[in-house]
């Protein structure tokens, strides 16, 4: 009898340490999303975002996207690469896109407003299976999204599936 007790205890909070994980990421995304909107609204729905990736091995990228009244009008991506003597980075491609080329290298982020990384964080990264995945949801300092997205259990490298935003500033971009 002690030990079904103790088994049934152990289940329960197992379940609820996972139902708990799962709240909070859905409450932090909720927060996050209502801050997101009335930014997006203080700027007109004018800003720009940079995307940042980094490898283990090495190269490293920003991508920064500019939206213009709910539209993405440009996109300038920066790849880098370790030195030779392997202690920093150096630029090694670098592109720009106007609004009439957005959307043209297959490199880079993918050119999309916030409203859509908030969407595809909601419906996709945070409905990652939670029993093969780690799944993250991060803010910055002003509780705009900064990371979402997902590794599986028991990857070494470079296995994050998500965005990780490096910064957001809101302005009109005429």
């Amino acid at each position: 009898m002690k030990k079904a007790l103790l088994l049934l205890m152990a289940v329960t909070l197992l379940f609820t340490a996972c139902k708990k994980d799962d709240i909070s990421h859905q409450d932090a995304y909720e927060d996050s999303y209502k801050k997101f909107t009335a930014f997006k609204t203080s700027f007109s729905n004018s800003y720009s975002y940079v995307v940042s990736s980094a490898s283990v091995f090495g190269p490293s990228t920003t991508t920064t996207i500019t939206v213009n009244k709910g539209k993405v009008v440009s996109r300038s991506s920066k790849f880098y690469r370790r030195s030779e003597d392997g202690k920093s980075s150096v630029l090694f491609i670098s592109w720009e896109e106007d609004e009439s080329s957005v959307g043209t290298h297959k490199e880079g982020a993918e050119a999309i407003t916030l409203d859509q990384v908030y969407d595809t964080a909601k419906n996709v990264w945070l409905k990652a299976d939670k029993k093969t995945n780690k799944v993250y949801f991060e803010t910055n300092a002003d509780g705009l999204i900064s990371s979402c997205g997902y590794v599986p259990d028991g990857c070494q490298d470079d296995c994050f599936s998500g965005i990780s935003i490096s910064s957001i500033a809101g302005g009109s971009y005429n």
